[in-house]
Protein backbone atom coordinates (compact mmCIF):
# COMPACT_ATOMS: atom_id res chain seq x y z
CA UNK A 1 0.00 0.00 0.00
CA UNK A 2 1.02 3.50 -0.40
CA UNK A 3 2.98 4.75 2.60
CA UNK A 4 0.77 8.47 3.54
CA UNK A 5 2.79 8.75 6.57
CA UNK A 6 5.34 11.25 5.47
CA UNK A 7 3.28 12.98 2.90
CA UNK A 8 2.96 16.76 3.74
CA UNK A 9 -0.09 17.35 1.44
CA UNK A 10 -0.72 21.53 0.31
CA UNK A 11 -3.44 22.87 2.84
CA UNK A 12 -6.45 24.31 1.01
CA UNK A 13 -7.52 27.92 1.84
CA UNK A 14 -11.27 28.26 3.04
CA UNK A 15 -13.37 30.73 0.67
CA UNK A 16 -17.11 32.04 1.11
CA UNK A 17 -18.20 29.62 -1.09
CA UNK A 18 -16.03 26.37 -0.06
CA UNK A 19 -16.32 27.43 3.87
CA UNK A 20 -19.27 25.51 4.58
CA UNK A 21 -18.10 22.31 2.96
CA UNK A 22 -14.57 22.40 4.84
CA UNK A 23 -16.73 23.45 8.29
CA UNK A 24 -18.19 20.12 7.48
CA UNK A 25 -15.75 17.37 6.78
CA UNK A 26 -13.96 19.10 10.26
CA UNK A 27 -17.29 17.44 11.88
CA UNK A 28 -16.84 14.19 9.71
CA UNK A 29 -19.39 15.09 7.82
CA UNK A 30 -19.93 15.19 4.13
CA UNK A 31 -21.48 18.00 2.92
CA UNK A 32 -22.03 19.29 -0.72
CA UNK A 33 -23.84 22.03 -2.29
CA UNK A 34 -27.11 21.61 -3.51
CA UNK A 35 -29.42 24.40 -5.99
CA UNK A 36 -32.20 25.32 -3.92
CA UNK A 37 -34.27 25.83 -7.25
CA UNK A 38 -33.55 22.31 -9.11
CA UNK A 39 -32.03 20.29 -6.98
CA UNK A 40 -28.99 19.75 -8.42
CA UNK A 41 -25.59 18.92 -6.50
CA UNK A 42 -22.62 20.36 -7.70
CA UNK A 43 -18.64 19.77 -5.93
CA UNK A 44 -16.69 21.65 -5.99
CA UNK A 45 -18.65 24.52 -4.57
CA UNK A 46 -19.79 27.67 -7.04
CA UNK A 47 -21.42 31.23 -6.45
CA UNK A 48 -25.00 29.96 -8.69
CA UNK A 49 -25.71 26.73 -9.77
CA UNK A 50 -23.97 24.85 -12.60
CA UNK A 51 -27.65 23.26 -14.00
CA UNK A 52 -29.82 26.44 -14.14
CA UNK A 53 -27.24 29.51 -12.62
CA UNK A 54 -29.67 30.01 -9.31
CA UNK A 55 -27.87 31.81 -6.84
CA UNK A 56 -29.95 29.70 -4.10
CA UNK A 57 -27.27 27.42 -3.07
CA UNK A 58 -26.91 25.43 0.39
CA UNK A 59 -25.10 22.47 1.90
CA UNK A 60 -26.78 19.49 2.53
CA UNK A 61 -24.94 16.46 4.28
CA UNK A 62 -24.89 13.24 1.81
CA UNK A 63 -23.95 9.82 3.14
CA UNK A 64 -20.36 9.70 1.60
CA UNK A 65 -20.87 6.07 -0.27
CA UNK A 66 -20.61 5.82 -4.09
CA UNK A 67 -18.47 4.71 -7.08
CA UNK A 68 -15.27 5.51 -8.32
CA UNK A 69 -16.35 7.20 -11.73
CA UNK A 70 -12.73 7.23 -12.91
CA UNK A 71 -9.01 6.69 -11.92
CA UNK A 72 -5.58 6.81 -12.48
CA UNK A 73 -2.31 5.39 -10.72
CA UNK A 74 0.17 7.94 -9.67
CA UNK A 75 3.44 6.38 -11.09
CA UNK A 76 5.57 10.05 -11.20
CA UNK A 77 4.74 12.93 -8.90
CA UNK A 78 5.56 16.34 -9.76
CA UNK A 79 5.46 18.18 -6.28
CA UNK A 80 8.20 16.15 -4.49
CA UNK A 81 5.54 16.03 -0.61
CA UNK A 82 4.31 13.09 -2.54
CA UNK A 83 7.26 11.23 -3.45
CA UNK A 84 6.72 8.28 -0.80
CA UNK A 85 3.12 7.62 -1.37
CA UNK A 86 3.78 6.84 -4.99
CA UNK A 87 2.94 4.69 -6.53
CA UNK A 88 -1.17 5.36 -5.36
CA UNK A 89 -4.45 5.81 -7.09
CA UNK A 90 -6.15 9.09 -7.31
CA UNK A 91 -9.59 8.60 -8.14
CA UNK A 92 -12.98 10.60 -9.16
CA UNK A 93 -15.76 9.33 -7.27
CA UNK A 94 -19.75 9.91 -7.80
CA UNK A 95 -21.88 9.76 -5.19
CA UNK A 96 -24.82 7.82 -4.78
CA UNK A 97 -26.46 10.93 -2.79
CA UNK A 98 -25.46 13.69 -5.31
CA UNK A 99 -25.56 11.66 -8.83
CA UNK A 100 -23.41 14.77 -11.21
CA UNK A 101 -21.31 15.59 -8.30
CA UNK A 102 -18.19 14.51 -8.94
CA UNK A 103 -15.17 14.22 -5.73
CA UNK A 104 -11.58 14.31 -6.41
CA UNK A 105 -9.86 11.84 -3.24
CA UNK A 106 -7.11 9.54 -3.19
CA UNK A 107 -8.37 5.18 -2.22
CA UNK A 108 -6.32 4.94 1.07
CA UNK A 109 -5.99 1.68 3.29
CA UNK A 110 -5.91 -0.17 -0.02
CA UNK A 111 -3.40 -1.25 -2.24
CA UNK A 112 -3.87 1.05 -5.61
CA UNK A 113 -4.21 -2.16 -8.08
CA UNK A 114 -7.52 -2.26 -6.55
CA UNK A 115 -9.03 1.14 -7.87
CA UNK A 116 -11.36 -0.24 -10.53
CA UNK A 117 -13.77 1.80 -12.31
CA UNK A 118 -17.89 0.96 -10.33
CA UNK A 119 -15.73 -0.66 -7.47
CA UNK A 120 -17.23 0.61 -4.45
CA UNK A 121 -16.27 3.18 -1.69
CA UNK A 122 -17.16 5.30 1.32
CA UNK A 123 -15.82 8.76 2.71
CA UNK A 124 -13.37 8.55 5.41
CA UNK A 125 -11.59 11.92 6.52
CA UNK A 126 -8.31 12.62 7.25
CA UNK A 127 -7.01 15.52 9.58
CA UNK A 128 -4.38 17.90 7.89
CA UNK A 129 -4.48 19.88 10.83
CA UNK A 130 -6.23 21.53 13.49
CA UNK A 131 -8.64 23.42 10.60
CA UNK A 132 -8.35 21.37 7.77
CA UNK A 133 -9.57 18.05 7.80
CA UNK A 134 -10.06 16.46 4.14
CA UNK A 135 -12.54 13.65 3.06
CA UNK A 136 -10.94 10.76 1.53
CA UNK A 137 -12.01 6.99 0.13
CA UNK A 138 -11.48 3.80 1.52
CA UNK A 139 -13.34 0.78 -0.07
CA UNK A 140 -16.78 0.17 1.11
CA UNK A 141 -16.90 -2.16 4.19
CA UNK A 142 -13.03 -1.49 5.24
CA UNK A 143 -13.61 0.62 8.02
CA UNK A 144 -10.53 0.60 9.88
Amino acid sequence: MSDWSKVTRPIPVPNEWTRPFWDAAKRGVLALQRCQQCGHFQHPPYATCVNCVAPDLAFEPVRGEGAIYAYTIMYHTGDKRFASAVPYASIIVELDDAPGALMAGNLLEAPYTEAKVGRRVEVMFQSLNDDITLPQFRLAGARG
